[in-house]
């Protein structure tokens, strides 16, 4: 008579799981804020609002991935990043609504649990969430045995914020003659990694451990560079200026972005050179001939948040920004369109 089957000859092994869940307590206890009830490992993470300054409290929620951002860690067999980048996708999202960032979940799944692998990302997922003043709540870590290839593995976050309902940063204010200043980004962040993959891999034949002069660095570590997170920085400008929009540049670019958040009745325009670009775009588009506007519609190309502001309201932004070390630029303005039909975007 043959042998009973388990679980763990199937594949998946819940006592490797078991053990992991108690390394990610230790980080989510780093992540501990005011409002966090019991400890990772329980059906749901709980958290206490507090909403005893709001009059009308409104919870914002985003969630995300990195993309294929993770073929290059995987490349690369570098894990610690990449959370960052998730949380990051996710909490700018919330941020740019006047939110502040409360908690995050992250999904992990893999073919087979590599405890070393994971408590990397997971250790990257909790410096994310300090850098972003939220908790680590909760999450899900999947054993799927035959569903991806050996050390490979997809990332989902989730993130909740609060913003009382006065304070909602949604575009309405926003007015014909209001500047853009674009908050300085550190390279590509988790977008447009299909064609940096394809210019980089496939057309230059290139290695992850090439050294770029222009970048002082190897290719996977620049490619590897993990997304700001501008939350804070957020929080800090909200406070006494007179901030009118907030549009955080990721998929679809600085244009499409930011007319998102803008009245249909106007339109952008963009000041060509008024923003110093980081030098990975610049190889790019010159490697993979890329057109302007293709590199425009799919990278953030230097500026990873844009905030918009009356003009009497530029320099204080600026001198806040500064104060806070971020680097700043007046990048464009607000116009109004001609007709109905006419364009949104314009270079001046």
């Amino acid at each position: 008579m043959d042998k009973p089957l388990t679980y763990s000859q199937a594949g998946v092994d819940i006592d490797k799981a078991d053990k992991l869940v108690h390394s990610i307590k230790a980080i989510a206890q780093q992540t501990r804020i005011s409002g966090v009830m019991g400890e990772i490992g329980g059906f749901g993470g709980l958290f206490s609002l507090n909403t005893s300054n709001m009059e009308s409290p409104v919870l914002v929620s985003s969630t995300d991935g990195v993309g294929t951002k993770l073929k290059i860690a995987f490349l690369m067999d570098k894990h610690d990043t990449v959370g960052i980048d998730l949380v990051a996708m996710s909490v700018n999202d919330v941020a740019v609504q006047g939110a502040k960032p409360l908690f995050f979940l992250d999904y992990l799944a893999t073919g087979k649990i590599d405890e070393a692998r994971i408590t990397q990302i997971i250790q990257g997922i909790g410096k994310g969430c300090q850098e972003a003043h939220c908790a680590l709540i909760g999450g899900e870590t999947a054993e799927m045995p035959g569903f991806y290839p050996d050390g490979e593995y997809d990332l989902a976050g989730f993130a909740v914020g609060i913003v009382d309902n006065s304070k909602i940063v949604d575009g309405s204010e926003i007015q014909v003659g209001h500047k853009l200043i674009g908050i300085a980004s550190n390279g590509l962040h988790s977008n447009g990694y299909s064609l940096v993959r394809k210019i980089c891999f496939e057309l230059l034949q290139l290695k992850v451990d090439a050294h770029i002069a222009e970048f002082g660095r190897t290719l996977g570590e620049e490619l590897l560079v993990p997304t700001r997170i501008y939350s804070e920085t957020i929080q800090n400008m909200l406070r006494g200026l007179p901030i009118r929009g907030l549009a955080h540049i990721t998929g679809g670019g600085i244009v499409n972005n930011t007319l998102r958040i803008i009245p249909q009745a106007c339109g952008i325009a963009l000041r060509r050179g008024s923003w110093e670009k980081p030098p990975i775009f610049d190889f790019l588009q010159k490697a993979g001939k890329v057109e302007e506007s293709e590199m425009m519609r799919v990278f953030n190309n230097g500026i990873g948040m844009i905030a918009v502001v009356p003009e009497t309201a530029v320099q204080d932004v600026l001198a806040r920004l500064s104060a806070m070390k971020e680097k700043a630029y007046v990048i464009g303005e607000i116009f109004e369109r001609s007709s109905a039909d006419g364009d949104r975007f314009r270079w001046i």
